[in-house]
């Protein structure tokens, strides 16, 4: 964690109601807020404090404050008289947008509430330091000062409209993240939070493809109710085809063929594919990415193929599958077992012909227990005639397994685990009568 002075700093909410004096100890009105200006990498400055005097709250400039201390806020004498406070554009207010409200705890993974905000003074001035996350315990009566607080830069703040919470700061938090963990913060998140985060997630195309993927079904078609279909096709258009598969399907039957048809050709034709197949079957768990190369080729190539496989799922890719000159499957050489072979050996020496497939009807049942009967990482599913349709990822293959009231623990906070796709999906008339 990044070492913060928020331990050593003066806590916002006791000095909030305090009497604020002038140079010569003269109480002049009580500390309302204190507003800020964020800052991409630095900890936000403090512009300024609002009072109240006299019922009217005015304003008063940074580089008057002498001192901030818990039983009084001490000014030098000002430089002209106070104005009425009127909020600008961009400015944040630590007690009215921040204090209460709920933040994205980074390195927890979690939404939080901020009870508390440390002040310390810096060489640039006055900065919000430190928030303190912890509620109170009864016995502390709601006194906030003696808590431990943490890092600024520990959080993300969800405020201001979705365009304000962009920036590069803000992006290099959310990539700390993993898509799963982003997608159960997502899922448990007020409408306005939401917006927020989906907004900032939306900055990184090749990110929003992989939250939307871990998103549970429910909410990723409620959130692609509220766009359109190009911007559902753009979406789709970088994720998964069998995650494609069941998104479409879980569409509106009127709009199906329209984000079908702003999909890529080949991503189409791949979806296409799929949807032909009911989801609780290998054909419906199956995915299209995986590597295949003719067994006359080495391994050497086989492992320079999958350097080169950066835009395909990672783990379809444990398996390498060779095939004989008529396109027919011939055996497997796991990705371990590659690495440990000479790389002039051919693969067709290589491969285990002995090979455990599954043909696309195959129920969810016999997938799970042929994977686990055999330690299989990744299970090919052959048409008729033996050539590769796809492959069922251990992953894949443990989501459809796994009941889907286990997915949320007893507590009722999302787990990493993610869809279900034992639904039954409607066959492929479905989505093209139109």
């Amino acid at each position: 964690m990044t070492p913060s002075p928020a331990n050593s700093a003066v806590s916002l909410s006791s000095l909030l109601k305090r009497a604020v004096v002038d140079a010569h100890g003269k109480a002049i009105g009580r500390l309302e807020d204190a507003v800020t200006w964020l800052r991409d990498d630095e900890y936000p400055l403090l512009h300024g404090l609002v009072i109240s005097q006299d019922g009217t709250r005015v304003f008063v400039p940074a580089i008057d404050i002498v001192s901030l201390d818990p039983d009084r806020i001490r000014l030098q004498a000002a430089r002209q008289g106070p104005r009425p406070f009127e909020r600008r554009e961009g400015e944040v207010l630590l007690k009215e947008d921040v204090l209460g409200h709920r933040l994205l705890d980074v390195e927890r993974s979690a939404l939080v509430r901020a009870y508390d905000i440390r002040l310390a003074s810096t060489k640039e001035g006055w900065a919000a330091v430190g928030l303190d996350v912890h509620k109170h315990h009864w016995f502390q009566f709601g006194a906030h000062e003696h808590h431990p607080a943490r890092n600024w830069h520990s959080f993300l703040l969800l405020i201001g409209s979705p365009g304000a919470l962009k920036s590069r700061f803000a992006a290099s938090r959310i990539r700390r993240l993993k898509p799963a963990q982003l997608a159960d913060i997502i899922e448990g998140a007020s409408t306005q939070e939401q917006d927020l985060l989906l907004a900032q997630v939306h900055a990184d195309p090749e990110l929003e493809a992989d939250v939307f993927e871990e998103l549970d079904e429910d909410k990723q078609t409620l959130l692609f109710k509220s766009r359109t279909d190009a911007e559902v096709a753009d979406v789709l258009s970088r994720m998964r085809g069998d995650d494609v598969a069941d998104a479409i399907m879980d569409l509106p039957q009127e709009r199906r063929q329209k984000v079908l048809g702003l999909l890529p050709p080949a991503q189409n034709a791949k979806v296409m594919a799929l949807l032909g197949y009911n989801a609780a079957t290998a054909g419906g768990l199956m995915g299209t990415d995986y590597l295949a190369l003719p067994e006359n080729q080495r391994v050497g190539d086989a492992l320079s193929k999958l350097r080169e496989a950066t835009t395909q799922q990672p783990e379809a890719l444990n398996t390498i599958h060779t095939l004989r000159a008529d396109g027919t499957l011939a055996g497997t050489l796991t990705l371990v077992r590659a690495l440990q072979l000479d790389p002039n050996t051919l693969l067709s020496d290589a491969a285990d012909a002995d090979t455990v497939v599954a043909a696309p009807d195959d129920d969810i049942v016999a997938v799970t227990t042929r994977m686990a009967d055999f330690n299989l990482l990744t299970l090919p599913v052959l048409d008729p005639d033996g050539r590769v349709l796809g492959v069922v990822t251990v992953d894949d293959a443990l989501e459809a397994a796994i009941p889907r009231d286990w997915y949320r623990r007893a507590s009722g906070q999302p787990t990493a685990t993610r869809r279900a796709k034992a639904s039954p999906r409607p066959d492929q008339k479905g989505v093209s009568e139109q």
